[in-house]
């Protein structure tokens, strides 16, 4: 994964827990690098060993962790480093979830090494949408969740999200069905 992408978990654990915090947690995900360059490629298991490291040193599920990051990458790093592409994936909640398989030819431009995930989407009705996710890498299925809520808090729209199929399950993928009250 790129850089940026641990540069986040440490811009979550430092600016909710500490950076005494976020220094225990790589010495127990026994990571060297003290930073990470936004365009470089690290090896996924940094990324990964970084994620249960915090759960431990933070005391929360790694499932809690990776919804948190989720979120954070959202409101956060994406709003910090990709502004202008975000506000380019739609006006509301429903436009920019209906806009996501498109979405990451985008960032392809920004990142030529990124292994993005594959979306799509079954709009059921004006409140109801199925999002099919697809990867090649395993144990984020918790992160996507986190993305999808932050995306709700991000457009102000109430939602509830249900996974329905878990690849941690046996399902060929995940698909989160998106509720959205008063669209």
């Amino acid at each position: 994964m790129y850089g940026l992408v641990n540069q986040a978990i440490q811009g979550l654990v430092t600016e909710n827990f500490g950076k005494d915090r976020w220094d225990l947690v790589r010495q127990k995900a026994n990571v060297k690098q003290e930073s990470f360059l936004n365009n470089e490629m690290y090896e996924d298991d940094i990324t990964y060993r970084l994620a249960g490291a915090a759960s431990e040193v933070l005391g929360l599920s790694l499932t809690d962790v990776l919804i948190s990051f989720g979120k954070y990458w959202i409101l956060k790093t994406a709003q910090e480093r990709y502004g202008t592409l975000m506000q380019s994936g739609g006006d509301h909640f429903t436009e920019f979830i209906l806009n996501l398989p498109n979405f990451h030819s985008r960032v392809m431009l920004l990142y030529s090494d990124i292994k993005p995930p594959e979306f799509f989407v079954e709009k059921k009705s004006e409140t109801a949408i199925d999002l099919h996710y697809y990867s090649t890498r395993p144990g984020l299925t918790d992160f996507m969740l986190g993305l999808v809520l932050g995306l709700g808090e991000l457009y102000r729209t109430p939602i509830t999200v249900n996974i329905t199929a878990d690849r941690r399950n046996g399902a060929p993928h995940d698909v989160f069905e998106i509720l959205i009250h008063n669209p």
